[in-house]
C-alpha cells in the first residue's frame, strides 16, 4: 500500500484514483476532528464540510520538502479550517455556525458534570474575545443544565466524546434508536432555547 507522500507525489502526476484514495484515507479522521465542535442550533455536517475543504486544502498544498508528514500537515489544516470558519462566524457572516463552541477537552472518562468540561479556546484572540468565549461557554453549560434531562445529558456527552450509537446503547442501557431520538429531542431543544 502506498504512503500518503507516495499517493501526493501521483496525484500530482495526474492520477486521480491517488486523490481519491487520499480522502477516503482522511474522511474519518476529519469526521473525528469535527466531532470536537458542537453546534447549537446547527448540524455537525456544517463542521465536517468545513473539514473537508481544510482536508483538500492540505492535499493541495503538501510539499515534500516539508519536514512533516502529510497526517501533521493535514491535522494541521483540517483543525485551521474549522478554527476560521467559527472566526467568520462569529463575525456574523454565517449565522448557523455563530454558536459553535469546541468541547475538544472534554474529560475522558464517564463523569456526566458539565462543571467539569472546560472549553478549548481554539481561535487565537485577544484578551477580550476569551473572556467572551469563557462566558458564553458558561451560558451553554447552563442552558444544558436547565434544558436537558439527566439522561439526556449522558447521551450529549458520550456523543461528543466520539462514541458511536452502538457504544453509547450499551454503556447507558437504551436502545440504539433510543440514543438517536435522545439527540434529536437535545438538538431541537438547544436550538429553541438559544434562539
Amino acid at each position: 500500500m502506498a504512503t500518503d507522500e507516495e499517493l501526493i507525489e501521483k496525484m500530482k502526476k495526474g492520477d486521480e484514483n491517488a486523490e481519491n484514495e487520499l480522502f477516503s484515507r482522511y474522511k474519518d479522521l476529519v469526521v473525528k476532528i469535527s466531532r470536537g465542535y458542537f453546534l447549537v442550533g446547527g448540524d455537525i455536517e456544517d463542521i465536517i464540510q468545513e473539514g473537508m475543504i481544510g482536508l483538500y486544502k492540505a492535499i493541495k498544498g503538501f510539499s515534500s520538502h516539508k519536514e512533516t508528514s502529510f497526517k501533521t500537515f493535514a491535522i494541521l489544516c483540517i483543525k485551521h479550517q474549522i478554527q476560521t470558519a467559527i472566526r467568520r462566524a462569529n463575525t456574523n457572516r454565517n449565522k448557523p455556525l455563530s454558536n459553535a463552541v469546541s468541547f475538544q477537552s472534554f474529560v475522558s472518562n464517564t463523569n456526566e458534570s458539565l462543571d467539569y468540561l472546560p472549553i478549548e479556546l481554539v481561535l487565537d484572540t485577544t484578551p477580550a474575545e476569551k473572556a467572551i468565549d469563557r462566558e458564553n461557554f458558561e451560558k451553554l453549560k447552563n442552558t444544558i443544565k436547565n434544558t436537558l434531562s439527566e439522561q439526556e445529558i449522558k447521551v450529549l456527552i458520550s456523543y461528543l466524546q466520539g462514541f458511536s450509537y452502538k457504544e453509547i446503547s450499551q454503556s447507558l442501557g437504551l436502545t440504539q434508536k433510543a440514543i438517536d431520538n435522545s439527540l434529536t429531542r437535545i438538538k431541537n431543544k438547544l436550538r429553541a432555547k438559544m434562539k
